[in-house]
């Protein structure tokens, strides 16, 4: 219970770090209004109900897909798919075959696509 809780912590000092240091966003609870393009927001918000159906690793396959063009928008939009997904309850990503562990995973190949592996290392090395 408590690594959870820690992995958790962790997952989200590094997206709010990322979206203060990248886009200069300061938020504790980063949203999808925090997007500025229409289309970045109708992307998140598809990935975000596909999460809540449980759908989880289509949705990060199509996240993936997005940000292979190393287009920092999907950065962005990749920043808050994960805190959204680090949000839900441990029993919801048990439910749906998830894990805490995987949603750092997901988030440190995102971070090191756009060549910021070692910003990634420096927080969640002990994932």
């Amino acid at each position: 219970m408590y690594e959870q809780d820690y992995i958790m912590r962790l997952i989200k000092e590094i997206i709010r770090s990322l979206l203060k240091l990248l886009f200069n966003i300061d938020t504790d609870s980063p949203t999808k209004d925090l997007l500025s393009e229409k289309e970045q927001k109708t992307t998140l918000e598809k990935l975000l109900d596909m999460i809540d159906e449980g759908e989880i690793n289509k949705a990060e396959n199509e996240l993936s897909n997005l940000t292979e063009s190393g287009d920092h928008k999907y950065l962005e939009v990749a920043l808050l798919f994960y805190s959204y997904l680090n949000e839900k309850n441990d029993a919801f990503l048990e439910e749906h075959r998830f894990s805490r562990e995987e949603i750092s995973m997901g988030l440190k190949s995102v971070i090191s696509q756009y060549g910021l592996g070692s910003v990634a290392e420096a927080f969640l090395t002990e994932l």
